[in-house]
């Protein structure tokens, strides 16, 4: 298969159920989804079992008990459950426009990972978003979008439908090109290169500091958040701490300084699974 989307999820079957829509009206069918799921209920499997059939191959759910945030783990141990050599990383709360495969595939090249955004929705629009409007692509209309809660701003522009523009944007924007936990893909071989998630990390810019280790290594990141367009569907983060910011600020600030790319509390560990 071309491609394997790892997609992040806890406790959260509604918006995941709506996430699995859109991948399962994708125009490139040649992908599998991989579920990262870091301690989810008995819920979330029943909804993954409901979309078994709609996917080219079978979805993989990789579970671990609820042990709190435990996201690099996860991914870790999903990265290693892969059947491709080529992996995009999104979350159970990013619904993916019918060509967002195909973008990741477009763009796709060896010596670099993907950075692409999102567009965020406030929790009116997510709730009213339905299945059969993801199905038939309407939430992705900027005019059905501002009838449905999202108020009129440049923002609206990232999702063009204009291929040109969207190019143009890419190259436009100030945005930095990051290693985006809802939005990136990358060559397994190079994440595995660098040791995949640093588990050392908890909530706030763990997904960043994959990509400064890249960078480190010698990747090189293309921007294409006007290209690979997903809708944010809002929730809280009850998981966001002060503390946990500054240790993940001071390791990322380390392998900045020390050049860092290997790091040890890594995917390695799983490799005997």
């Amino acid at each position: 298969m071309k491609l394997s989307v790892i997609i992040t999820t806890y406790n959260s079957e509604e918006w995941l159920q709506k996430v699995l829509v859109g991948y399962s009206v994708q125009t490139e069918p040649d992908f599998e989804v991989v579920i990262a799921d870091d301690g989810s209920s008995e819920k979330t499997k029943t909804i993954i079992a409901s979309f078994q059939n709609q996917f080219k191959f079978p979805i993989v759910h990789i579970w671990q008990e609820d042990n709190g945030f435990q996201k690099c783990k996860i991914l870790n141990k999903a990265i290693l459950k892969t059947n491709s050599d080529y992996l995009l990383f999104t979350d159970g709360d990013c619904i993916p426009r019918k060509d967002f495969v195909a973008q990741h595939l477009k763009y796709q090249e060896e010596g670099y990972f993907l950075s692409g955004g999102y567009f965020k929705l406030p929790m009116e629009t997510s709730q009213k978003i339905s299945l059969e409007n993801i199905q038939n692509q309407d939430c992705f209309s900027i005019s059905w979008l501002i009838k449905n809660g999202v108020s009129k701003t440049f923002k609206l522009s990232k999702l063009t439908k204009i291929s040109l523009f969207a190019t143009f944007m890419n190259w436009l924007t100030p945005t930095k090109r990051t290693f985006n936990g809802h939005n990136t893909s990358c060559f397994k071989k190079d994440l595995v290169a660098v040791n995949g998630f640093n588990e050392e990390m908890q909530y706030g810019g763990l997904d960043r500091e994959v990509g400064e280790r890249l960078f480190n290594f010698g990747i090189l990141s293309k921007q294409i958040r006007y290209s690979a367009v997903c809708l944010h569907l809002d929730h809280k983060r009850g998981y966001a701490t002060a503390e946990t910011w500054e240790k993940n600020n001071s390791i990322r600030n380390y392998n900045k300084k020390h050049n860092v790319t290997f790091i040890e509390n890594g995917l390695s560990k799983y490799l005997s699974e």
